[in-house]
């Protein structure tokens, strides 16, 4: 418990440094923060850029392991039609866009 505790004191110190970085430099905001970025087309096509894996796949679910947590899609046909270190791509019929923490 106490790890814990000394580990979010840490994090929530590097926060205000991020900020400040964040507002000093041109860097867009999810380069800084590590956070994903999705883009959805309709219901058949969503690109993903930061994630940090790919912890399950079926036809009919993807679990992405990101920053803090996971992201699970759900849905009928689902395929990863490309995957590389910055960005994956899922086609398919998406039911549901799902945030795990």
């Amino acid at each position: 418990m106490k790890a814990k505790k000394q580990e979010q004191e840490a994090e929530g110190k590097e926060r205000p440094l991020r900020d400040k970085i964040l507002r000093v430099s041109e860097f867009p905001r999810d380069v800084v923060m590590g956070m994903p970025v999705l883009n959805v087309l309709g219901q058949s096509e969503l690109r993903l850029e930061n994630y940090r894996g790919i912890l399950e796949y079926t036809e009919e679910m993807v679990r992405i392991l990101i920053k803090g947590g996971q992201i699970k899609v759900t849905g009928r046909a689902l395929q990863v039609v490309y995957y590389t270190n910055d960005e994956m791509k899922i086609s398919g019929y998406i039911k549901s866009i799902e945030y795990h923490h």
